[in-house]
């Protein structure tokens, strides 16, 4: 890690444990594919949870499946946008009985999308004073945006997406050609979609610039 990120993740840390909750403090990493989301949650889990309990979730756990997912097509890009997640339910089994007034038992999973099955999976408590860090696409989309306490977005051009794409799901997708394929006609378009429906730039309490992963930009910090 480059003394740069270190310092960035050391402070989101920071302040992630000093902040006081009645409930869980539920914290979203939100931002385009492949902007880095589940890698600097994953960070900020293993700093933070030296000092409280962290419970950690990404909303690849709640896929729907994918009769509805590519029921517009499957390079949709309106589909990416709104058929891809269950939402509701992440909004309605997690972060309401996470939030204020809740019972703190979250489901932390509904769907493996790689299986295509139901996951199964029961209900768990949240231990007091623990820290829900969630990463995931759309996150700060208008139905689930008052649910958080915090939320980090992370901005990335597209072309990095592209970049980066071309190298993390080659073997998901068989070639060059097919990863650019869904890229350009879904998952760009989406992120363009989901930009100007939630303005998640302008609605993030925390915006990191990580088109360089090593040397994140500070967009926004209160």
């Amino acid at each position: 890690m480059s003394h740069v990120r270190d310092h960035v993740v050391a402070a989101l840390s920071d302040e992630l444990a000093r902040r006081a909750a009645a409930h869980t403090l539920r914290v979203c990493v939100d931002g385009p594919d492949a902007a880095g989301k589940t890698t600097l949650a994953d960070e900020l889990a293993d700093r933070l949870g030296r000092h409280r309990p962290v419970i950690r979730l990404s909303i690849d756990r709640f896929h729907l499946p994918q009769a509805i997912r590519h029921q517009r097509g499957p390079l949709s890009a309106e589909g990416y946008y709104h058929d891809s997640f269950d939402y509701e339910t992440v909004a309605e089994a997690v972060l309401r009985p996470l939030g204020p007034g809740g019972d703190g038992r979250y489901l932390p999973a509904v769907f493996d999308y790689r299986t295509e099955r139901a996951s199964h999976a029961a209900r768990q408590q949240a231990p007091p004073g623990a820290v829900l860090l969630f990463d995931g696409v759309f996150m700060l989309r208008p139905k689930l945006r008052d649910f958080w306490d915090m939320s980090i977005y992370l901005h990335v051009d597209p072309e990095v997406t592209l970049h980066r794409a071309r190298l993390r799901d080659l073997e998901l997708f068989g070639s060059v050609e097919a990863v650019e394929q869904r890229y350009r006609r879904r998952y760009l378009p989406g992120q363009e979609l989901y930009r100007a429906d939630a303005h998640p730039i302008g609605t993030a309490t925390v915006v990191l610039n990580t088109n360089d992963p090593l040397q994140p930009l500070v967009v926004r910090w209160p």
